[in-house]
């Protein structure tokens, strides 16, 4: 029997912000193929006070049954009932303080604190607002009226019909009709909003709190051209009146995708040239078009269940970079995408504790910790992959079939594969299913013997040879691998081949002193050199630079990757590193400069002052040749690297970088401003050499700081304490005083910080309650950050902790067997590196 389906809600909101409580109606035309006697909503945590039917005879009442553990409410209905049936329910609930469903926050304007209340829905959290049938394939369309104070704005998804005024200062706003879309992209929400619009683009607006409007152009210029290119390239307009870009100053995600109402985090959306860097102007620029591709992937075209959502997330973070790099072609987008995107997701994806793309979905899938870098990193690095396998051509097509087939409907894997089919006669459909439906992915072994090369391909993991942590062997791939060969005249040759077995035979000729695999790195596989006098040949080339940057970056990151699973040693990528002696490449540097930290943070003794020697050499030749000061007129990458790497030259035992730290902070210290390229490099040295007055200093510039941006820096900043006293007292006012956003920030940084993480355990086992107040994906985080290196020396205390936790509660459990790996992985790197 085919279930009832929603056609069209009718939802009107009424908002208390005074006593933060909200009275709500809902109309829903239901459509019944069959007869029914009941009809199951999702509801969470709503008073119902009345439910009625329409019938012929007029309004009936409806008795009902509420399920709080279930989310659900049981409508019985007066009788069997089929085709068009249209339910009445009135309601009430709280705006809530926990960052989902219709939550409060506030900001200041001058010196009065001012409240507002936003929706975040995704992924099940529409039934906290209203009850309805809160999953992706239930769509339908959205008539909104909001009864808000008359001094405020209301905002829906979308544009506004009419306003009329109503006694006691109120007003009724009523928002035009949505598309043919799900529960968890509705939004609404009210507050004193400013709007702003484009001037080219009159679609597309921005709507902030008072006195930030004037941080919001370059955001809205970036909305209006990634809008654009979006038009363009998927060949299907926008289907939406207006497209708003909303930043709320309380939000636990980046952004949301609201169709027509995107909300972000203020941080992610304003703009300012004296407080944001150009890291942070670049990752404004990521974020609103990666919400603005979703408009198409996800919006337009929903996964059918939540084991879809990678045909969303993976898409939107493909494109975004797409977008970036069309329009920004001077920003190296690419190499950063392999080093923000497919280096997270390798790493990730290289625990026994791990997922396929296509996750075993239901009525929930939580994006948190542990599926993020698959769905979202991962997922993207597969897309990259493809499209250089079956060309760009084929790629557009493919999309543009998908698009059209399944607008305002919703979608699985197999009919992404379906529209390939038709776009390309390449074997799509095997390769994509291999890669999305199959968790993990392979390591290529490559052994060369006269003019016969080997490659044998298995699944990579960190715990190769672990009894219990043991991976089925049979796991195969069909691997689009990208060979390049380098004579020893210097002649290069590459060549393409699909490894669809377990093992491949290439034959080259004689005088091959060099072979690259994965040339160009596009692949989502590492690389296995056993030979040294392989991996000494493509030294020579690293060290003359006539390999590009992002191979340069590849050879190394495979390496380390060896490195941490046993299967060469530490000593030997640490020997590598020297043909990098005079790498100044954004790509290279900022990965290197990462595994070395993590060296450091695992190692101890000799090892960890070895670790220490060659980062401070390296980067400190790094400094050499950008110099410490921003100019505004180099690339963007080079005022990127260089706040990635001062701190942690001063950390390695720099003179210079901690000179130039000291006397930078010793500026702010004194009331002045510094660029915002190096503030937080400023801020993160002046918290390790002075930390009582970093500490001092930064408690009264978060007081009054108006930077969402800058207030994240010095948050950050505060993890880099090197005095154990002044750290405990930092961690306390994280606790009590930084807002719920934001209070998980200082905290993360404490695991990047080699003098502080021998207590942060113990105080882990103490706050444990504190932290499980935090929002999920934020308690997450925490997790994940501390407990790979904060556990270390005292594995088996740490994994009899969770394990009683776990028997209690179940909160983050995958972040914390993830956590726990991890811990495990770098205590073997430990042992292997003593």
């Amino acid at each position: 029997m085919a279930p009832p389906v929603p056609k069209h809600y009718r939802l009107s909101i009424r908002p208390d912000l005074t006593d933060f409580r909200f009275e709500g109606s809902v109309e829903i035309a239901v459509q019944a193929p069959d007869p029914v006697a009941e009809i199951t909503l999702n509801l969470q945590e709503l008073a119902v006070w009345l439910c009625e039917v329409e019938t012929e005879a007029g309004s009936l009442p409806c008795a009902f049954s509420v399920d709080p553990g279930k989310e659900k409410i049981c409508i019985l209905l007066p009788r069997y009932m089929s085709g068009d049936i249209r339910l009445k329910i009135v309601y009430t609930g709280h705006i809530n303080d926990k960052l989902a469903g219709f939550y409060r926050s506030h900001h200041v304007h001058g010196k009065e604190t001012r409240p507002l209340a936003v929706t975040q829905f995704e992924e099940s959290a529409a039934r906290m607002a209203l009850p309805c049938f809160d999953h992706p394939r239930y769509k339908a369309t959205f008539d909104v009226t909001m009864i808000v104070d008359g001094t405020l704005a209301a905002i829906s998804n979308g544009d506004v019909l009419s306003e009329t005024l109503l006694e006691g200062g109120m007003k009724r706003v009523v928002f035009e009709t949505t598309p043919k879309m799900s529960t968890y992209l509705l939004f609404f929400g009210v507050g004193d909003f400013e709007w702003t619009q484009d001037k080219k683009d009159k679609r597309v607006r921005a709507a902030a709190m008072p006195g930030t409007g004037n941080r919001v152009g370059m955001g809205l210029e970036f909305g209006r051209k990634s809008l654009g290119f979006c038009e363009e390239y998927f060949g299907i307009p926008y289907p939406m009146s207006k497209l708003d870009l909303i930043a709320v100053p309380d939000f636990a995600f980046g952004a949301m995708e609201n169709w027509g109402a995107v909300v972000f985090r203020e941080n992610l959306l304003l703009f300012d040239p004296q407080k944001t860097s150009q890291a942070g102007k670049e990752r404004i620029c990521e974020v609103i078009a990666h919400e603005i591709v979703h408009q198409w992937f996800g919006n337009l075209v929903t996964p059918a269940d939540w084991k879809y959502l990678w045909l969303n997330e993976s898409f939107a973070t493909f494109f975004a970079n797409r977008i970036l790099d069309h329009h920004c072609p001077d920003w190296h987008v690419w190499d950063q995408f392999l080093y923000t995107q497919t280096s997270v997701a390798m790493v990730r994806d290289a625990l026994r504790e791990t997922v396929a793309i296509e996750i075993p979905g239901g009525d929930h899938i939580v994006i948190n910790a542990a599926t993020a870098p698959i769905i979202y990193n991962k997922g993207a690095g597969i897309l990259n992959q493809m499209r250089g396998y079956i060309g760009e051509d084929g790629f557009r097509k493919g999309l543009g079939h998908f698009l059209r087939a399944h607008a305002y409907d919703c979608a699985k894997s197999s009919d992404l594969w379906e529209a390939y089919a038709e776009a390309t006669d390449k074997p799509v459909t095997r390769m994509m299913k291999s890669w999305v439906e199959q968790p993990g992915f392979p390591v290529i072994t490559i052994e060369k013997s006269g003019t016969e090369v080997t490659l044998t391909q298995e699944r990579f993991t960190y715990r190769t040879g672990v009894q219990e942590d043991a991976v089925k062997p049979s796991a195969v791939w069909p691997v689009p691998l990208a060979v390049k060969t380098f004579s020893e005249t210097g002649e290069e040759k590459q060549f393409d081949i699909l490894m669809d077995k377990r093992k491949a035979m290439l034959h080259v000729n004689a005088d091959v002193a060099a072979i690259k695999i994965n040339s160009g790195q596009t692949g989502f596989y590492r690389v296995h050199y056993t030979s040294e006098e392989m991996l000494a040949g493509l030294g020579e080339k690293v060290a003359a630079k006539t390999l590009p940057a992002a191979d340069r970056w590849g050879l190394q990151e495979d390496l380390f990757a060896m490195a941490r699973s046993g299967r060469t040693t530490p000593d030997r990528y640490l020997d590598f590193l020297s043909v990098y002696e005079d790498e100044d490449d954004f790509l290279p540097v900022i990965a290197i400069a990462g595994n070395l930290h993590l060296c450091y943070l695992v190692m101890t003794g000799g090892q960890r002052d070895r670790v220490a020697a060659i980062g401070k050499k390296l980067l400190e030749s790094v400094l050499h040749r950008i110099g410490f000061a921003p100019d505004d007129r180099e690339a963007n990458t080079a005022r990127m690297l260089r706040d990635a790497v001062l701190f942690r030259a001063a950390m390695f035992g720099s003179d210079s970088a901690s000179a130039w730290g000291k006397e930078t902070f010793q500026q702010l210290l004194e009331g002045r401003e510094i660029h915002p390229d190096i503030q937080r490099s400023a801020l993160q040295i002046g918290a390790w050499l002075t930390p009582r007055a970093a500490f001092t200093w930064s408690q009264d510039r978060l007081k009054t700081s108006e930077s969402e941006h800058e207030r994240m820096n010095i948050l950050m900043a505060m993890g880099c304490l090197s005095d154990e006293a002044v750290m405990q007292e930092a961690l306390a006012f994280a606790l009590d005083h930084v807002p719920q956003r934001n209070r998980h920030l200082p905290l993360v940084s404490c695991a990047a910080n080699p003098r502080i993480v021998p207590i942060m355990w113990d105080w882990i086992e103490s706050h444990i309650a504190e932290l499980e107040g935090f929002h999920p994906l934020l308690f997450e985080r925490v997790i994940d950050a501390l407990v790979p290196i904060c556990g270390l020396g005292r594995e088996g205390a740490v994994k009899a902790f969770f394990e009683a936790y776990l028997s209690r509660k179940k909160t983050g459990e995958a972040t914390i067997r993830i956590a726990l790996e991890f811990l495990a992985v770098n205590g073997m790197m430990r042992e292997d590196g003593r």
